[in-house]
């Protein structure tokens, strides 16, 4: 039976091409400020009319709190069967650097055996995995279906967020696949239990009443540029790793690790550069925070004039391991950049969101099943993962489904490169994880029996 299923999905895979070229060829960028919105609802009815077609009922466009559209259906379980609820998102990143891409970014385009394109692997080649895995079931799918594709996830406005709680009883499952992450490598069989929160805040510097000519008063005048670098700088200690006073940076990693080598190339740091922090790589990327400036405010090089800066600002991005509270941690994290501030400069501080980190319990018959199903596609047992991103959306999960069993799989392995130009995925995770996801479906099935 698994040969007849591995068969049917390897026959499917020339329209899973066809589906992820169409899938990538709509922009689906959820900011307004750079992409049509039009765009994202195009996307959302992509969506919804395959899923239509691969089976479920009263497919159909949510609109959530934030504006964006979630598509939603169903599929009624057979008698005694349980329930899986099927998560991914349709929304992708902005290509960024258009003269970086090799090839264009909303184009799938095939090279050195994987496929290209913005959203490939992240999410859009987790959306052609689920279908390709209902595709190929049929009419045989052996469990009931829940259905949730999110218009935002990218943007981290939190539509969904917002809308899970109401309509908790509504998505109710047994177990939930969130297929927003992937393997550790390919052909490493993986599921995700860790994820870190994230929290950022907007700080801002004052220390003149207005630009001041450098020749005249530079010296005596304090730079407000120069105050928020020595605060910036604080927030890591002598090798690069995150210092931030109250806040424990000392965590360890128990899963399976990264191998140095490997994450020098996956992350693409340069030759002679050193890896900031110290500890594993895993202790540094899952277990302890992590914070990165993503944004300075200042005077450009070009046109900048000879003056001291009167103002600066910079946007501070906080991830924070499980056993960590995001706002606990986004308070810290407040407290030492105000503390780091020199000769009295003013000092404003703007909250942003605060997603909290989270940890799966693994020890339940869907993880069970996973184990089963990646042993037959893959040879090899089930590896855990942790992973540096945040999907707050896990918490509310938890927290909306505390009996249900939450796991975290997909296509999206190192080499995809998502959110980075020349996002791609390789098209033999999508064939052997649709495989892994049809299989699971049917031994959770059987496990609810017995």
């Amino acid at each position: 039976m698994t040969d007849e299923l591995a068969h049917r999905i390897a026959e499917l895979m020339p329209r899973a091409k066809a589906d992820l070229a169409e899938l990538v060829a709509i922009p689906s960028v959820a900011d307004p400020r750079q992409y049509p919105p039009e765009k994202c609802r195009r996307a959302a009815e992509w969506v919804a009319a395959a899923f239509a077609e691969a089976g479920l009922r009263d497919v159909h466009l949510e609109e959530t709190p934030d504006g964006s559209h979630a598509v939603v259906g169903h599929r009624p379980p057979p008698p005694g069967a349980p329930t899986v609820l099927l998560y991914c998102h349709y929304d992708v990143q902005p290509p960024l650097d258009a003269a970086a891409w090799a090839s264009p970014p909303f184009e799938l385009t095939e090279r050195d055996g994987r496929w290209y394109g913005r959203g490939a692997a992240d999410c859009k080649g987790n959306i052609v995995m689920h279908l390709t895995a209902l595709r190929a079931l049929g009419d045989g799918v052996p469990v009931g279906l829940k259905l949730v594709v999110e218009g935002s996830e990218e943007q981290g406005t939190g539509g969904l967020e917002e809308y899970v709680p109401p309509h908790a009883g509504e998505l109710h499952a047994d177990a939930l696949l969130v297929c927003d992450t992937g393997n550790a490598a390919v052909g490493v069989p993986t599921a995700t239990t860790s994820l870190r929160g994230v929290t950022n805040v907007v700080v801002t510097v004052g220390a003149l009443k207005g630009d001041m000519h450098s020749g005249m008063f530079g010296g005596p005048a304090p730079d407000a540029l120069a105050a928020l670098i020595r605060m910036l700088d604080s927030l890591r200690d002598a090798v690069g790793g995150t210092r931030i006073d109250d806040l424990d940076c000392t965590g360890t990693w128990s899963g399976v690790g990264y191998d140095e080598t490997q994450f020098r190339a996956d992350a693409g740091v340069l030759d002679g550069v050193r890896l900031t922090g110290s500890g594993t790589v895993a202790d540094r990327l899952w277990a302890r925070p992590a914070v990165t400036v993503l944004g300075i405010d200042c005077p450009p090089v070009v046109g900048s004039a000879a003056a001291v800066p009167a103002t600066a600002r910079a946007r501070v991005s906080l991830r924070v391991p499980p056993g960590t509270e995001a706002r606990a941690a986004q308070e810290a994290l407040i407290a030492h950049l105000e503390a780091a501030a020199p000769w009295g400069v003013l000092v404003e501080v703007e909250r942003e969101g605060a997603g909290a980190p989270f940890r799966a319990e693994t020890g339940g018959p869907a993880y069970a099943a996973l184990d089963k199903a990646m042993r037959e596609v893959y040879g090899k047992p089930i590896s855990f993962l942790g992973q540096g991103g945040s999907i707050p959306l896990c918490n509310v999960f938890a927290t909306a489904f505390p009996a249900a069993e939450i796991v975290l799989m997909g296509v999206e392995e190192p080499r995809c490169l998502i959110h980075a130009p020349n996002e791609s995925v390789d098209p033999g995770e999508i064939e052997h994880m649709a495989h892994v996801e049809a299989l699971f479906l049917r031994h959770f099935a059987n496990s609810a029996r017995t």
